[in-house]
């Protein structure tokens, strides 16, 4: 957790988390800037379901059908790692991008647009 601890009006500190993630105002983020997960090898920014499932595909991730149904998961035989990202590409956040970059080093990056 990091962030910059700030005094409200009434006097009260606050922490906010990521202030470079956004202009603080009060406390609160007047503005918010998007992530981008960034497959590196072709420098291509994975904006579908679909282009992710044929790059995990391509580097040995396998759709796993086994666990919850609102969620896709992929799993790798040879590690223990399950990806698992919500059915709807709209909750596609920086959380689950960071999740990929862990699992695959030195394949895919988060930016910031």
């Amino acid at each position: 957790m990091s962030g910059v601890w700030v005094f409200n009006k009434n006097g009260v500190m606050k922490l906010v988390e990521n202030p470079s993630d956004g202009h603080c105002d009060n406390g609160r983020r007047s503005a918010s800037k998007k992530k981008a997960l960034v497959y590196l090898p072709t420098g291509q920014v994975v904006s579908s379901y679909t282009s992710l499932e044929q790059i995990l595909s391509g580097l040995g991730w396998e759709r796993y059908y086994g666990g919850d149904n609102d969620l896709f998961q992929f799993h790798k035989h040879s590690s223990i790692d399950l990806i698992s990202l919500p059915k709807d590409y709209a909750k596609f956040n920086s959380v689950y991008m960071y999740d990929i970059v862990v699992k695959n080093p030195n394949v895919f990056h988060v930016r910031t647009i």
